[in-house]
């Protein structure tokens, strides 16, 4: 393949570039060097994708992730961060450790962080500060019919870097202090923001048609990979890589920074909706934050066409 599926510029000569193939095999010829990678490859569980089949024996599918980290550590700049998101399952909660053991073989594990997609919190453990009139229940899980396991309600994101000793810009998706006597009591200057910590509550928007509006079984919302970025250090970064970009929400978070994005994927089908997301939210933020009235009707741009497919996993994103 030697044109990309699509190419979408956007402000100051950045793009969104999207290759239709297997990311393992494409990734170091079209990528040279990548800032920050943010991914989630197929948890091998059975997921219905639309190019892949998820149901590898196990010894193949970690022999195979351990191929990913081998390869993302080949493109990896010096300082950069690897950010894989995986979940485990209520019968299998050992796989996400098993797949970041398989990639700390080759990167070194710096941060373990926690998506939270759902979160109760009750008023009063919340505490008067917060000013909770009522218990709130929050976010978006998939239920789960069980008398042994609770609901799944979040997933890892693993940061990996070459040392472990990479900086991070943690004030950048920092929250203001609830106590505002301790602003200016640590030794650093003054400021009302704290660090996060490594919990994110990030929840899904609320879809009304799932095959139009989130037409991928494992996407993950934009916020994700935004946040991910920006805690890496946003004026670290030139370029954004997303091995099984799915649907686009790297793609999309990339537009909303200002940086270019590389993605990858099988599936032609979620390579357009990617392309359309990533148009809209060009045309969103040059009409100021409004709906635009037309859509692009094509997910591809004008200056690239589909290509045949290669061999290999599907997208998770």
């Amino acid at each position: 393949m030697t044109r990309p599926f699509a190419r979408i510029p956007f402000d100051r000569g950045r793009s969104v570039v999207l290759w239709r193939g297997d990311a393992l095999a494409e990734l170091p010829r079209r990528v040279p060097s990548a800032d920050v990678v943010v991914t989630s490859p197929p948890y091998n569980r059975g997921v219905a994708y639309a190019s892949y089949g998820d149901t590898r024996p196990r010894a193949e599918y970690l022999a195979w992730i351990h191929r990913l980290g081998t390869t993302v550590g080949r493109v990896l700049a010096p300082d950069g961060s690897f950010f894989l998101n995986v979940a485990g399952s209520p019968k299998d909660p050992w796989l996400a450790w098993d797949v970041a053991r398989e990639v700390g073989r080759s990167l070194v594990l710096q941060n373990v962080l926690h998506w939270v997609k759902s979160i109760a919190i009750d008023r009063r453990a919340a505490g008067r500060a917060a000013g909770l009139t009522r218990d709130l229940a929050l976010g978006h899980y998939k239920p789960l019919v069980s008398d042994r396991f609770v609901h799944g309600a979040h997933e890892y994101v693993f940061h990996f870097t070459r040392t472990g000793a990479v900086p991070i810009d943690r004030l950048a998706v920092g929250v203001p202090y609830q106590d505002k006597s301790n602003v200016g009591r640590w030794q650093r200057p003054a400021a009302d923001r704290r660090c996060r910590g490594n919990t994110w509550f990030l929840p899904y928007s609320t879809i009304r048609r799932r095959s139009v509006d989130r037409p991928h079984p494992a996407p993950f919302p934009p916020e994700l990979p935004e946040w991910c970025v920006r805690l890496h250090g946003l004026s670290r970064v030139g370029s954004v890589v997303d091995p099984f970009v799915g649907i686009g929400s790297t793609a999309v978070a990339a537009v909303r920074l200002g940086v270019d994005c590389v993605g990858f994927d099988l599936d032609p089908g979620y390579l357009r909706t990617a392309a359309r997301r990533v148009q809209a939210e060009i045309d969103r933020r040059r009409s100021g934050g409004r709906e635009p009235r037309s859509r692009r009707p094509s997910g591809r741009s004008s200056r690239s066409r589909p290509t045949a497919a290669t061999t290999g996993a599907s997208a998770s994103a």
